[in-house]
């Protein structure tokens, strides 16, 4: 299928229904009949997004194209092709493997995966050139239309493999970057993802031929120009890239104006003394069912790699009553693209910004570890590495037993619990209720029963040690923070 420059004109477009980012082709239902939103799975939003569907059998090999590439995916028939350099086989493997996922759920078919043993990737071809014909022999062989690679390629490897293997060959980060284009929903989160593809793409534009040179330099036939002093002009390429750097200076603008209202939103919940915990951890782990049962809160909950890029608050409760927030916040995966780091960096403020952690790891993973590894790498750089931290082993209904005990071992301050089933959740409030910051200081006090608005205040955002009803009220030793002292000051008892 030939590519023509109007097929990709809109990846500057302000409207953010017209976005970079968009898939080439999708198809909606229009007769979809939704059903009623099931609070357990975010049922309706689950069902609004698998409305969305690819359109198959369109070829993606690079022939006669003449203008910019800007490499907007249609994944379809992809082979997977990976570079071993540290390790063990088992991790290679495993690496492979969630390549193979992220795959499946940006909406491809596998075909194939790769591995080659190399002290480092190939700076030329990321692979060597010899695996490079057996991996134009496979595609050729499989009838694959895309190459996925383990790792960011350089644009020169980009360009030298696409030469070689005559199919569209896109890095991991890529691959990334897609299906967070495809599971974005507000506002923020679209923009913040337009932000990171533009970030990437803005080094790997590419052009083809004389005829991105379109523009005289000064002026034809004019006093400051001339025979052998009028130059070429500004390039088609260079004029995309300027466009590209405005668009990304107006996306860093609007996400700084999101980011102000979302901290005054903390602000508001600090003067209340509401202490605040952020659910983090590996992509699938499980956190969005862990906050619907904790709270109710009826997100989306999928069976899918980063089902999840819009933080969701709500409100829950210690069993002593206390009450306090849970985030749920995007999930992690290995090497995250830098771009994204940086583009979610105040999303992640909700994180660096909380009073405890609870780091949630999928228990039944072939490589737990990786995945804690992993996300402590992420917190470290969005500035929460010395937070208090629970870790919450979940999915024990499908875990090996002998794993989760060799994991409670390892990790001494971890909780067992299963999302689905609601094994654990108690355990997990309770180190919840343990780990939040108490309030500071302590008072007895004797309130009347027609301040009863005092009494629930108390009880809502203090502490709550002794209370006793009197003849003459509600007498009440309780720990408050400075705000709620002050308004309990005129009932203070000795």
């Amino acid at each position: 299928m030939t590519l023509r420059p109007h097929e990709r004109t809109n990846v500057f477009a302000d409207d953010s229904t017209k976005r970079g980012s968009d898939v080439d082709i999708e198809l909606r239902y229009s007769n979809l009949t939704l059903g009623a939103d099931d609070p357990a799975t975010g049922e309706l939003d689950l069902e609004d997004r698998q409305a969305l569907r690819r359109v198959a059998g369109f070829s993606t090999e690079l022939t006669d194209i003449t203008e910019v590439e800007y490499r907007r995916l249609q994944l379809e028939r992809v082979v997977l092709v990976g570079v071993w350099t540290d390790g063990s086989v088992e991790d290679a493997e495993n690496s492979l493997r969630e390549l193979k996922l992220l795959s499946e759920t940006a909406g491809a078919e596998v075909l194939e995966g790769l591995i080659q043993r190399r002290s480092r990737p190939d700076q030329a071809t990321y692979i060597g050139r010899g695996k490079v014909d057996e991996l134009r022999s496979d595609v050729v062989a499989t009838g694959a239309d895309t190459v996925i690679c383990d790792g960011e390629l350089s644009p020169a490897q980009l360009r030298n493999l696409e030469d070689r293997v005559k199919v569209k060959v896109i890095d991991r980060t890529a691959l990334i970057l897609d299906i967070f284009a495809q599971h974005a929903k507000s506002k923020e989160g679209k923009a913040q993802v337009e932000l990171a593809q533009l970030s990437y793409f803005l080094p790997r534009l590419r052009g083809w031929g004389g005829n991105l040179s379109r523009q005289a330099g000064g002026r034809a036939g004019g006093a400051t120009g001339g025979v052998g002093l009028r130059g070429p002009g500004e390039t088609k390429l260079e004029i995309d890239r300027r466009r590209i750097r405005t668009r990304m200076a107006k996306l860093r603008r609007e996400i700084a104006a999101m980011g102000t209202s979302r901290g005054t939103k903390r602000q508001r919940r600090r003067r209340n003394a509401v202490p605040s915990v952020a659910i983090a951890g590996y992509t699938n782990a499980g956190k969005s069912s862990l906050l619907n049962r904790l709270t109710g809160a009826g997100v989306l909950v999928e069976d899918a790699l980063f089902a999840t890029l819009d933080p969701t608050t709500r409100r829950a409760a210690t069993p002593d009553g206390r009450l306090f927030t849970l985030t749920d916040t995007v999930g992690f995966v290995r090497h995250l693209p830098h771009q994204l780091v940086e583009a979610f960096r105040s999303t992640l403020e909700e994180v660096a910004e909380s009073d405890l952690v609870v780091h949630v790891i999928d228990g039944s993973h072939p490589d737990p570890e990786g995945q804690i590894s992993a996300v402590r790498e992420v917190l470290t750089e969005a500035g929460a590495a010395d937070l208090p931290e629970i870790l919450a082993i979940n999915k024990a209904d499908l875990a090996d037993p002998i794993e989760v005990a060799r994991l409670q071992t390892l990790f001494p301050r971890s909780v067992v619990v299963s999302a689905r089933t609601g094994l654990g959740i108690d355990k997990l409030l309770e180190e919840i209720g343990g780990a939040l910051p108490r309030p500071e200081i302590e008072v007895n006090a004797l309130v009347p029963y027609a301040r009863g608005d005092v009494v629930a205040r108390v009880h809502e955002h203090g502490e709550v040690l002794e209370i006793e009803h009197t003849a003459d009220g509600t007498r009440l030793r309780a720990r408050v923070d400075p705000a709620l002292a002050a308004a309990l000051d005129g009932f203070v008892t000795s």
